[in-house]
């Protein structure tokens, strides 16, 4: 099982393929084995590499709180890229991982070759509603703590995917899913990258996102899947093989 050693916190990740470089991140609860469905395809043109982060899968747990933050979810990635000698690849994820991505682009614009953005959001601008999700973060994290891994949701990526510790996905909700500023909201116009928005047309809690990020990102590229939830990737896993496969194919050259 290949595993980075960061500062003590094992990331277990893996590496499929090969060609250019493409990053995927998982969801909240979710982990590298969201993308089975996806993995054949994919990697048939390019490099990819998968990971689960940190309280997630196969990754470590640490009882430390404070080894859970964007930030160190950030440095997590650049590890990943450095440990493959990669300088520069393509930057995705879903939900949370889409996020995690748009905070990458952020703090290393010039390691990002095109950015693929799924069924996720940018954040907040303002404090009220940045409150709220933040208040459901909290809730989201007590639940894993009163009711261990039986809190874990029926969604698709979910139910692909296995746990060992409920401790460290309650700290990821108040480290890397709780949020603190608007400095990601903030930054999309500024993406010169190529970039991919893409959602399930049933995944009506992120269809605003979605709108709002194709907007602001200059040239962004937008594609809903039909018949598909917050899990695209997994509901209609041909469809959105072909559409990732169509943008990598026009922004990595």
């Amino acid at each position: 099982m290949p595993t980075l050693e960061r500062n003590g916190v094992q990331i277990y990740y893996e590496a499929h393929g090969a060609g250019p470089a493409v990053l995927l991140t998982n969801g909240y609860s979710a982990t590298a084995e969201m993308w089975k469905l996806n993995l054949a395809a994919l990697s048939q043109h390019y490099r990819l590499i998968l990971w689960d982060m940190r309280g997630h899968g196969q990754t470590d747990s640490p009882n430390d709180p404070a080894a859970y933050s964007e930030e160190l979810t950030v440095a997590d990635m650049a590890a990943l890229l450095d440990t493959h000698g990669i300088q520069q690849a393509v930057i995705g994820g879903l939900s949370l991982g889409g996020y995690m991505s748009l905070a990458f682009h952020l703090a290393h614009p010039q390691r990002v070759k095109a950015l693929m953005l799924f069924d996720t959001g940018p954040g907040y601008k303002r404090d009220e509603p940045r409150a709220g999700w933040n208040k459901r973060s909290e809730a989201t994290a007590r639940e894993y703590e009163t009711k261990g891994l039986a809190a874990l949701g029926r969604s698709a990526e979910v139910l692909t995917s296995h746990h060992r510790s409920a401790q460290g996905l309650a700290h990821a909700a108040r480290g890397m899913l709780a949020q603190r500023d608007a400095r990601v909201i903030n930054s999309l116009e500024s993406v010169k990258v190529p970039t991919l928005v893409l959602a399930g047309a049933k995944d009506e809690p992120f269809l605003a996102a979605t709108d709002y990020m194709a907007s602001k990102i200059p040239g962004a590229t937008k594609v809903i899947i039909p018949d598909a939830g917050h899990a695209a990737n997994i509901d209609q896993p041909e469809a959105f093989n072909r559409a990732v496969l169509d943008f990598l194919g026009r922004a990595v050259v």
